[in-house]
């Protein structure tokens, strides 16, 4: 009796025949074998090193398109992500006031290209360079500034060059920057 082929291989084979073009959650579907559980297969490919971006990613895709940018690792070569837990995500977006650390876009606030913000937890220090997976050496970054920010190590900037930014804006721009604040703190004390 012939081995029946996995939803995961069916995906994987159909991802290499279309890598660099664009595909649907639909295509994907289908391939998979019209399971329930395709999208998490997807995930599981991600984690380990297969380059699949989303309209999360790149703002020409739309939402349900997917691209294999690159040939996926050979197999042996794979490198599971590891991942931060709920609770200490959980803690950074809290005290980040769910806002990104480096350009101050709040979640959901529309983006560059009008589409709601996404947050995620990165590391100050990359793990690459030896970062921990401490409450102190994680922020809040919007999707934009995460894709920028990809193993660098950046300073926030400090309180007299923030001020001295503030001072330099237009008043509107002031009196933003200060709803803003208000709005950030209102219940903290």
């Amino acid at each position: 009796m012939a081995k029946k082929t996995g939803s995961k291989a069916r995906i994987r084979r159909f991802l290499k025949q279309h890598t660099g073009k664009t595909v649907t959650s639909r295509q994907i579907q289908q391939a998979a074998g019209d399971v329930a559980e395709w999208a998490r297969r997807l995930r599981e490919l991600r984690a380990e090193g297969w380059h699949i971006s989303s309209h999360n990613d790149r703002a020409d895709l739309k939402p349900g398109e997917y691209v294999l940018e690159t040939d996926p690792p050979a197999p042996g070569q794979y490198t599971f992500a590891h991942t931060i837990s709920g609770r200490l995500r959980a803690q950074v977006l809290e005290r980040n006031g769910y806002t990104c650390q480096m350009c101050g876009i709040g979640a959901g606030d529309p983006g560059e290209d009008d589409r709601p913000t996404r947050l995620h937890v990165g590391h100050i220090v990359d793990r690459k360079h030896g970062g921990k997976d401490e409450l102190f050496n994680l922020r809040t970054l919007c999707s934009t500034c995460n894709q920028g920010a990809k193993n660098l190590v950046q300073e926030p900037p400090g309180r007299i060059w923030l001020l001295s930014q503030v001072r330099r804006a237009s008043i509107d721009d002031q009196r933003a920057v200060l709803k803003w604040l208000k709005l950030k703190f209102r219940n903290r004390s």
